[in-house]
C-alpha cells in the first residue's frame, strides 16, 4: 500500500542526555533533541497484518495536525521543532477515521462494515501512570503517526480499544459516510481540547469569559467545546482572514488580529476591566501569548496550555498567586471516556466540526497539503486516500 513516511537522520544534540531506552530504540521524548533534516515521500510501505485483538481499518480521512507540520518544519540546526514523542521513519496521521475491513479473533464488539474513530495513542495499561488512570502519561506510550505507523496511508492495523464507533455521526449527517467520517477525522484533536479544558483544568462555570489564541484547528475546536459548555463570551485572537472567517462561523462572540490590538488590552476592554476567567493557548507561541494573558487574568482565571512549543517560556508567578490564577499542561486524549464524549455532543448538534474543513487532498498529492499548511491560513484539511 502507499503511505506518506517521514524519515530523517538520528543525530541527538551534543550535550542533551538521552535515556538508555532513547538511544536503543531511537524512539524519543522529545524529537527536536535527536532526529535532524526530516524529509517526505509517498512511497509504497508493507500492507499491515493485524494481531488478533486488533482491526484492519481502511482509511477514510485523516486531519494534517499542526504536530504533521512541526515535524517537518526545522530549527536554524536543522533539527525538528517537534518536541513530542517520536521515532522515525513512519507513516505519519494520527487523526484518523475509516471503515472495519477485518477483525482479529479476539475482538469482540466491533463488526466488519463499523467506522470509527481511531484514537491515535496506544496505552501500555501496566505501567504505574496507566494503571493510576493517568493514559496520556503512560511511560511506554506509542502514537500512531509518531513512534509508529500512522493513518496517511491506505489502510491502518489498530487495536480495538482504541476504534470508537461513528455510528451516531452517520445518523446526524443523515447516511452520509463521507460527511460522517470527515467529522470523525476531527474527534482526535477536538479530544485533545476536551481533555484539557474538562479533565486537567477540571471545567469552568457557565457564564464564564474566555479568551482563545490562536484559531487552527484546536483554536476553533476549543471554541466550540467553550461555547458547548457556556462560556457566555469567547474571544478570539487570529491574524489569518480565513481562520477568522472559522471562528465567527462556530460562533466566537468576538474575533481580534493580534497584529491590530493588544490582546490583553482586547480582553480587558470586553470584560470591563475583569479579565477572561479561561485563556486556551492554542497557537503554540507561548514566548508571545504568556505575556499578554498575565496582564488580562480574571481572579481565579486558569489557563490551559494545549498548543506544542520547543521554546522555554518565563512567567512572573507573582501574577498568578496575586489573581489566584493557574496554569493547566494538558497533553494526549485517551482515557475518561473523552472520544464516547467528543462523539456525543458532535452527534447532538453541539456544533459541526465539518465547518472547519478548509481543503482535501489525496494521498498521491498529500506532501502538498503539508506545503499548504505551512502558510498557517486553512482551517483542517483533509487526507482522503
Amino acid at each position: 500500500m502507499k503511505g506518506l513516511v517521514l524519515d530523517g537522520v538520528w543525530d541527538p544534540r551534543p550535550g542533551v542526555a538521552l535515556s538508555e531506552s532513547e538511544k536503543q530504540t531511537r524512539k524519543v521524548m522529545n524529537g527536536n533533541t535527536a532526529w535532524r533534516y526530516p524529509a517526505l515521500r509517498v512511497e509504497n510501505v508493507n500492507d499491515p497484518k493485524i494481531c488478533p485483538d486488533e482491526v484492519l481499518v481502511k482509511v477514510c480521512a485523516v486531519g494534517i495536525c499542526g504536530s504533521d507540520l512541526s515535524m517537518v518544519e526545522t530549527d536554524k540546526d536543522g533539527y525538528m521543532l517537534y518536541p513530542g514523542l517520536t521515532r522515525l521513519p513512519s507513516v505519519l496521521g494520527h487523526e484518523c477515521s475509516g471503515e472495519v475491513i477485518e477483525v482479529g479473533r479476539n475482538v469482540t464488539g466491533l463488526m466488519v462494515h463499523e467506522r470509527v474513530a481511531v484514537e491515535d495513542m496506544i496505552k501500555c495499561g501496566h505501567c504505574a501512570p496507566c494503571r493510576m488512570g493517568w493514559p496520556n502519561q503512560c511511560r511506554n506510550l506509542d502514537e500512531i503517526g509518531f513512534s509508529t505507523h500512522g493513518a496517511i496511508a491506505e489502510y491502518l492495523a489498530i487495536k480495538a480499544e482504541n476504534c470508537w464507533s461513528i455510528h451516531a455521526l452517520v445518523e446526524r449527517y443523515g447516511g452520509d459516510f463521507e460527511k460522517a467520517c470527515e467529522a470523525g477525522a476531527t474527534v482526535e484533536l477536538t479530544a485533545v481540547v476536551y481533555n484539557g479544558l474538562f479533565e486537567i483544568a477540571g471545567g469552568f462555570r457557565p457564564g464564564a469569559f474566555a479568551a482563545v489564541y490562536g484559531a487552527g484547528p484546536i483554536g476553533l475546536s476549543a471554541l466550540a467545546l467553550l461555547k458547548s459548555a457556556g462560556a457566555a463570551c469567547v474571544m478570539v485572537f487570529e491574524p489569518s482572514r480565513q481562520r477568522q472567517t472559522l471562528a465567527r462561523a462556530l460562533g466566537a462572540d468576538f474575533v481580534f488580529d493580534p497584529t491590530e490590538v493588544i490582546p490583553h488590552e482586547a480582553v480587558l476592554d470586553v470584560t470591563k476591566g475583569i479579565g477572561a476567567d479561561v485563556h486556551v493557548e492554542a497557537a503554540g507561541a507561548p514566548t508571545q501569548t504568556f505575556p499578554e494573558i498575565e496582564q488580562c487574568l480574571a481572579i481565579g482565571a486558569r489557563v490551559i496550555m494545549i498548543g506544542k512549543s520547543a521554546k522555554r517560556t518565563s512567567v512572573f508567578l507573582e501574577t498568578f498567586q496575586d489573581k489566584r490564577a493557574q496554569i493547566f499542561a494538558a497533553n494526549g486524549n485517551s482515557g475518561y471516556g473523552t472520544y464516547l464524549n467528543v462523539i456525543r455532543l458532535m452527534a447532538a448538534g453541539a456544533f459541526d466540526p465539518t465547518v472547519m474543513v478548509t481543503r482535501r487532498y489525496t494521498l498521491d498529492t498529500a506532501i502538498a497539503a503539508i506545503e499548504n499548511l505551512k502558510a498557517r491560513e486553512e482551517g483542517k484539511i483533509l487526507i482522503k486516500p
